[in-house]
């Protein structure tokens, strides 16, 4: 048995997608076991591309059970949508491939209203949410006033509980907000003609790990977003609302306890950032257009440009530390071979001191990077597929890096097709 974990080391984006469905190969068992649909895994593969939200990136390959956790924000319609776009392109989608955990908890329409009135509101101090409903979901759900994804098995038992919750919410959408509330009837139809439809994929998932772990199945788990986003030990407030470390994967996915061997951290090559948040070294005007142009640095569920900067030492070892990753995947490198020096941020000035500790959130808005550079090797990569025919450049960024963060560097991915990558 062998268990992986994947997972983000900054503020997410940074390729997990593509490196999950490149290593799933390996694995009988891929699980998504936190966040929602608010962020997206870009994959591309023989049947095409695909920017995934809610669907594990496992799901392209033969003969991998696909699971959903109980961590994870369940939104039947927005999965459901998803499901039908990928199967459109060819990849059918069973019972038997995906698995929802009949434990997880239902986004239900009324949390997507909450995350956009609640921005408005924040106005100029806004979060920067996706709007997805994932930050009103969580906050449903550690109160305990959540649907679980098994009660669509008892319809009489759901429609009760709905029906309390819809007395409750509406106090806070009318009375906080002023906005419309919501009828059992809205609610009734929206089981209808969504949940029914995810219906057939929802199970005990839970007891299907727990018999994997005990067969000795290879399982992979593939986390969202990245350790500066978790709610616990990123750049509070401005984190995602759930735990993106790899240490949650036993509880959202159900499994219990387990030994996980390899966390493989994935970096891009230079820093990019969706969202509101104190991001230090951030570039503006025409030198991050030319990086967020070359790189394609929009966001996949939003379609926001990403804020970019050179790659940060400091906030990558900080990430790196979070998670507790044995392997890193640099991504994206084929990106800077337009470059003839490459910056990189190697240290922050706090309080007038230089340092290479990631500072505590109130703290942020007030560090300064300090940049040195290196030679860039101004040739395309994307075709080169093993360590030895890089640039030599390109292979002193890459120990550059390594070096200073203090975790090795396994995969170096030069293009974001399946197989545009060298392992070291």
């Amino acid at each position: 048995m062998s268990n992986c974990a994947i997972v983000g080391i900054n503020w997410g984006d940074e390729g997990k997608g593509r490196m999950v469905d490149l290593l799933t190969r390996d694995y009988d068992v891929v699980v998504r076991y936190q966040g929602g649909g608010n962020a997206g895994h870009t994959v591309i593969n023989e049947y095409g591309k695909f920017a995934l939200h809610l669907l594990p990136s496992g799901i392209f390959t033969p003969g991998v059970v696909n699971i959903l956790g109980n961590g994870v924000a369940v939104d039947p319609e927005s999965l459901w949508s998803e499901i039908q776009d990928v199967e459109a392109q060819g990849v059918a989608i069973t019972p038997e491939k995906l698995m929802i955990s009949d434990r997880a908890s239902l986004v239900i329409p009324w949390h997507r209203d909450l995350d956009s009135l609640e921005e408005e509101r924040l106005a100029g101090k806004k979060y920067g949410s996706t709007k997805q409903g994932i930050a009103p979901f969580y906050s449903d759900k550690y109160q305990k006033k959540t649907v679980l994804a098994g009660e669509l098995f008892y319809p009489e038992r759901l429609k009760s509980h709905l029906e309390d919750l819809l007395e409750w919410k509406n106090l806070t959408l009318t009375g906080v907000y002023g906005a419309e509330p919501y009828t059992i009837e809205d609610l009734m139809k929206w089981v209808d003609e969504y949940c029914e439809k995810i219906k057939p994929y929802i199970c005990d998932s839970g007891a299907f790990l727990r018999q994997a772990k005990k067969e000795g199945k290879n399982i992979l788990f593939e986390a969202q977003l990245g350790a500066l986003r978790d709610l616990d030990f990123g750049i509070h407030p401005y984190t995602t609302s759930s735990n993106t470390t790899a240490a949650f994967a036993a509880t959202g996915s159900g499994i219990g306890t387990v030994n996980i061997d390899t966390i493989v951290g994935v970096v891009k090559a230079y820093s990019t950032c969706v969202g509101e948040g104190p991001f230090t070294c951030e570039w503006f005007g025409e030198e991050a257009e030319k990086l967020r142009e070359a790189g394609g640095e929009y966001g996949a569920k939003t379609g926001r440009p990403r804020r970019v900067g050179p790659i940060d030492i400091v906030a990558t070892k900080y990430g790196v530390e979070m998670q507790g990753a044995t392997d890193i995947a640099l991504t994206k490198m084929d990106v800077l071979s337009y470059m003839d020096r490459i910056p990189v941020c190697t240290h922050y000035i706090v309080d007038g001191e230089q340092t290479d500790a990631f500072p505590f959130p109130a703290a942020l808005d007030e560090a300064k990077p300090v940049i040195e550079y290196v030679d860039g090797w101004q040739c395309d990569i994307a075709d080169i597929r093993t360590w030895e025919d890089l640039p030599e450049a390109a292979r002193k960024y890459v120990e550059f890096i390594e070096e200073r963060i203090g975790c090795h560097i396994t995969y170096v991915s030069v293009g974001a097709e399946r197989d545009a990558y060298i392992k070291r």
